[in-house]
């Protein structure tokens, strides 16, 4: 390569450099994404889309409480973290005490479907059971067992079945039809 042509080519990757420098990505992620609402820093700001969300309502239960719980494979014992969602659910339940709530279990695949629907609903029963220890009026409460006839994901690895065995808070305004 001729002295020329070398220097050549590296003034143009310079001058490749300086214009890509001077580059801002600011004006094309303004056109991309919508203004982020101001913080003021805490940790429990809402995220963006999410300022509006009425206190007491289920947006509100949802997004801040929680809804789910997990269980180990063929157990219906509440462990520390289920315990700690469900005292959140709780106090949540105890300050808005119009909603109504269905506790629903689900199994995994790790058994016939009789068992595991026995197991979901001993699960769902459990949390219903946590949630009257804690001031909840168990008359606002009904729990049905699913089995695994609603899996969130079909999956044959451990780590992803667990997903499948849980019992989630619904909120009502009414019971359900019998």
């Amino acid at each position: 390569m001729s002295a020329p042509t070398g220097y050549m080519r590296r003034l143009a990757a310079a001058a490749m450099l300086l214009a890509l420098a001077a580059c801002s990505t600011t004006d094309i992620a303004s056109v991309e994404e919508p203004a982020a609402a101001p913080m003021t820093g805490q940790t429990n700001d809402p995220a963006p889309g999410f300022e509006n969300v009425a206190m007491g309502s289920e947006e509100d239960f949802i997004l801040n409480v929680g809804r789910r719980i997990y269980f180990k494979q063929d157990s219906a014992t509440l462990d520390s973290v289920a315990m700690a969602t469900l005292d959140n659910q709780a106090a949540w339940l105890n300050r808005n005490p119009s909603w109504l709530l269905k506790l629903q279990g689900f199994a995994d695949d790790s058994g016939s479907a009789s068992s595991m629907e026995t197991l979901s609903q001993k699960r769902a029963d459990a949390a219903m059971a946590y949630l009257a220890s804690k001031g909840v009026d168990a008359r606002r409460m009904w729990a049905k067992g699913y089995g695994n006839d609603r899996e969130v994901r079909d999956c044959t690895e451990r780590s992803c079945k667990v997903q499948n065995r849980r019992v989630v808070t619904n909120l009502r305004t009414q019971p359900d039809a019998v």
